[in-house]
């Protein structure tokens, strides 16, 4: 019973770099539509988000460059390209809302988790962004080594 919670907590898949160099506004969760091979892929842990975003085309919303390795198992002809577009399942009045908020200046949308959901089911965050400037993300450094350096005096304590 453990190991099933033990293998969920690891399959989330988080997107760390959009956390250092975007201020997250808000998030929304979005289904994701795969092919089999890319499904069983994930399972093993085998994407990685981290120069992924997503884009509204034609009313509907796609994650880029989001990378998905082929599996040793999987059939030579049939192999997904690794990088294609993924389409997010959105219904149009979020999309819409989405579109509303990415029109203002400076407010990208970007992909912060992947994970299952659970039904089982691939689920992406998909949030509204702004981009730091460098002297953000400095300070942003500055106050994690301040609250590490605490915490690890705390525990020195203790």
């Amino acid at each position: 019973m453990s190991n099933k919670k033990d293998t969920k907590k690891n399959l989330v898949f988080k997107n760390r770099k959009a956390f250092h160099d975007f201020t997250i506004m808000d998030t929304l969760e979005a289904g994701i539509m795969l092919e089999g091979s890319e499904v069983k892929a994930i399972r093993e842990g085998r994407i990685n988000l981290k120069d992924s975003f997503v884009r509204i085309i034609k009313g509907e919303v796609f994650i880029l460059n989001m990378h998905i390795s082929h599996l040793s198992t999987t059939h030579t002809t049939y192999r997904p390209d690794e990088r294609k577009d993924r389409k997010l399942l959105l219904h149009s009045k979020q999309i819409a809302k989405l579109f509303s908020k990415v029109t203002k200046d400076g407010i990208t949308l970007i992909a912060t988790k992947l994970y299952f959901n659970d039904k089982n089911m691939i689920k992406v965050e998909v949030a509204t962004a702004q981009g730091k400037k460098l002297h953000d993300k400095r300070e942003d450094m500055k106050a994690k080594t301040m609250q590490r350096e605490t915490q690890q005096i705390l525990k020195g304590i203790k």
